[in-house]
């Protein structure tokens, strides 16, 4: 993990999931945050520069009614004349300018080094803990709703910390500083200044309120939009052979109205919010005008006290548009956070989501010294549906055990236990005496071999798919296991060999030759306990016999569950187990259950039926 970590921290400290999760993962970059902060507020306070340059210059070149000075300036070293001091003054306001510009630079690039290092993290983390949720999570979410997580969420939340967060400090320094220039120059008209204050504060706080839920429902509409996508795209096959593309694009109509929908929703409480914010910071700033001309023109109105030349009004007035400025911006700033609190919600949720599969604190690595393994009073149930009920029986070391059975009888499921794929809910599983549960995960599924009937290839090479897994096999031991696997000359022919790119879930090759690449990377893997879920579903009954020869020299000496999809693969087992809505109907081997005359007697029969009919034609 990238910052595991953080990632176990996550659940601890502020109730805020915004702050935790920046809290935690900012820790190592705090420089770059630093950096950000004091740019910032040196930005911040060259740019106070202008306002009281052009004030004085005002009142001191142009109105000769104040002297000409500047802190922390003995007045021996300025200019006496009005052209000198003119000259100075502008070139105070072009080093103001400089420097804040500079400061601006590294600024930016502080938080964004900042913002993207905790995206790069918190995204590494996410995509880790999501990998070692149990199979049940994925099978309860969609692929577009995790993707949504990944990135929409990750990036709302670098959105945020790269320019809210700044904008955080720099309406802070605003507000600071020019309140505290503005308390220096004329404490009465600073106080008529900060009126709308309270008034603005109240406002935020009533939009915070209503915005949240709405943006809450914005991710969601987000996710279920890139799920109907993702599952659209996925099985454009199916689409096209059905016609079905006005369905879909129907369906993906009404997901975007719902998005479209959720939006204008946020959109009409935003388009309030700000104008409101704008006039109560525009009736502000019009009191403070007229307060401060009244003052210029006629003396002090209200019965305020002491003098305002003319240039201080100026700087007064450019300071009080300064001061009311940035908390309207301030709005744009809770806007942007509500959207990225939504956001942390549900990477916090993932980040939090414990996986009911795991090691148990007292777990011991696994080592096969047999392979015996025994399913003892097995129970199962996927939520409320029970799939498998009270399955009991053994394999004993280096014997293959055929599991047969109709649709639906539980079959898939009873050997996805075996590597914990799932838990089992009653019973247990023992290999060589020992509970599955006992021991190290990545150890027991490193001793299962799994080749499931539906065989998944990544994008990339063929020689990359077989070797998934077993990462240091050298590529003559790549081609040693698709020989194996009867998958070598079908690769040998395609345009460049090994180091074809098999597309996107294999898309480029046929179902048999997926299934090859998968047994051949089983082979590869060399494990001590195999598991073959119709592993030769897919391909030809010639080939099938060629896989065979293959899988009967791998299966030698080692534990072997196969589940069939043409019986005679299963004929020379030790023993067949056969399965109906989830329990043992019958075992034993194949002369003796045929002899029997039960349930494989007659899916035997009937495959033998089907295999004689097309010769009789």
């Amino acid at each position: 993990m990238a910052n595991a970590s953080s990632a176990d921290r996550v659940g601890r400290g502020s109730a805020n999931p915004v702050w935790r999760l920046y809290a935690e993962y900012g820790r190592g970059n705090l420089r770059y945050a630093l950096l950000g902060v004091t740019n910032t507020v040196i930005g911040r306070l060259f740019g106070l520069v202008p306002a009281f340059v052009v004030g004085l210059a005002v009142d001191a070149v142009f109105l000769n009614q104040r002297p000409f000075g500047l802190p922390l300036v003995p007045d021996a070293r300025l200019p006496a004349t009005a052209v000198g001091q003119l000259w100075l003054s502008i070139g105070l306001l072009a080093t103001a300018t400089l420097v804040g510009a500079a400061a601006s630079w590294f600024e930016d690039w502080g938080w964004s080094v900042f913002a993207q290092r905790i995206q790069h993290a918190l995204r590494v983390d996410a995509y880790a803990r999501m990998q070692r949720l149990d199979l049940a999570y994925f099978t309860g979410q969609r692929t577009g709703e995790l993707m949504s997580i990944l990135n929409n969420d990750v990036n709302a939340l670098e959105t945020f910390l790269e320019d809210g967060l700044s904008s955080v400090f720099w309406i802070g320094g605003t507000f600071v500083g020019i309140g505290a220039v503005l308390v220096t120059l004329n404490p009465p008209l600073a106080v008529v200044t900060l009126l709308p204050v309270p008034f603005l504060a109240a406002f935020t706080l009533a939009f915070t309120r209503i915005i949240e839920p709405r943006y809450l429902r914005i991710r969601g509409e987000i996710g279920d939009l890139n799920a109907r996508f993702e599952n659209n795209i996925s099985g454009i096959e199916v689409v096209k052979t059905e016609h079905a593309e006005s369905y879909e694009e129907s369906r993906v109509e009404e997901e975007s109205r719902n998005y479209l929908a959720a939006n204008l929703d946020a959109v009409r409480i935003q388009i309030t919010y700000f104008p409101g914010l704008s006039i109560i910071a525009g009736a502000g700033f019009a009191i403070t005008f007229l307060v401060g001309g009244l003052w210029v023109l006629t003396g002090p109105p209200l019965g305020l006290s002491g003098t305002l030349t003319p240039g201080a009004f100026v700087t007064f007035v450019i300071y009080a548009q300064q001061y009311l400025w940035p908390i309207i911006q301030f709005g744009s700033v809770v806007d942007d956070y509500e959207r990225a609190k939504a956001a942390s919600t549900r990477v916090s949720q993932l980040l939090n989501r414990e996986p009911a599969v795991g090691d148990r604190p007292d777990a011991e690595p696994l080592a096969i010294s047999a392979g015996r393994v025994e399913y003892d009073d097995v129970s199962f149930a996927y939520g409320d549906e029970r799939v498998l009920s009270e399955v009991s029986f053994a394999v004993g070391s280096g014997e293959t055990v055929g599991i047969v059975g109709p649709t639906g009888a539980g079959k898939s499921t009873l050997l996805k236990l075996l590597p914990r794929l799932y838990d089992v809910d009653e019973g247990r599983i023992r290999v060589d005496g020992r509970d599955v549960r006992d021991v190290e995960l990545a150890s027991l599924r490193r001793a299962v071999g799994y080749v499931s009937q539906e065989p998944f290839l990544f994008y990339g090479t063929v020689r990359e798919n077989i070797r998934y897994g077993s990462f240091d096999a050298t590529d003559a031991e790549v081609e040693a296991a698709a020989k194996r696997a009867q998958a070598h000359e079908f690769v040998r022919n395609l345009p460049e060999g090994y180091d074809t790119t098999v597309g996107e879930r294999g898309v480029r090759l046929s179902g048999g030759q997926r299934q090859r690449l998968a047994i051949a990377r089983t082979i590869l893997k060399d494990p001590e306990i195999l598991v073959l879920d119709e592993a030769t579903s897919h391909v030809d009954t010639e080939t099938e016999d060629l896989i065979q020869e293959s899988l009967d020299r791998l299966v030698e000496e080692r534990t072997a569950f196969v589940i069939a999809h043409r019986l005679s693969t299963i004929r020379d087992a030790d023993e067949i187990v056969v399965m109906d809505d989830g329990r043992i109907v019958e075992r034993g081997t194949h002369d003796d259950l045929v002899a029997a005359g039960g349930t494989y007697a007659g899916l035997w029969n009937g495959q033998a039926d089907a295999e004689r009919s097309p010769a009789d034609d």
